[in-house]
């Protein structure tokens, strides 16, 4: 037994070492380059998408299906995960969470956190806020304007490869 661990070890041991020979450091140029090639993508945009998902959603509930108490469970849903999105876009985006790597670590946990307090909050109080509350309207809500987040990323992706 001890023989084979020791030659799993030697071929761990091997592959981090062919990894290290592998490895080239990117110059300033060819980092410049990667940069340019796939340019950030601004958590305001996707904010702003979200926020538009789900008035588009409340305005299809209101008009197409014809139920106003829908309308606003389906809009109350999207600002239950738009509001605290921003505000950990608001957070995240401040001089203070780029001091350096350690602060920004700690940043998006903290932000992160506060996202999911805020967010939890908001569902406690959505019976007290929206009367008469359908639940099922405001889960669609919900949903839709958190799938957002993977249009934004495989909108980037098809961004980076076309270019």
């Amino acid at each position: 037994m001890a023989i084979e661990r020791n030659l799993r070890a030697d071929r761990w041991a091997d592959a981090d070492d062919q990894a290290e020979i592998n490895f080239k450091p990117l110059t300033r140029e060819q980092a410049s380059a990667l940069r340019a090639q796939q340019p950030p993508l601004s958590p305001w945009r996707v904010i702003g998408v979200q926020a538009a998902v789900g008035a588009v959603a409340a305005l299809i509930a209101a008009f197409v299906i014809g139920r106003q108490e829908m309308a606003w469970s389906v809009l109350y849903g999207a600002a239950t995960v738009v509001l605290p999105g921003a505000l950990m876009a608001r957070g995240m985006t401040s001089r203070l969470s780029s001091v350096s790597p350690g602060a920004s670590a700690v940043s998006v946990m903290l932000w992160e956190s506060v996202k999911i307090a805020v967010s939890v909050a908001m569902l406690v109080l959505a019976p007290k806020l929206v009367q008469p509350l359908s639940w099922p309207a405001l889960l669609v809500g919900l949903v839709l304007c958190m799938k957002v987040y993977w249009l934004a990323l495989l909108w980037r992706g098809s961004r980076s490869r076309s270019t």
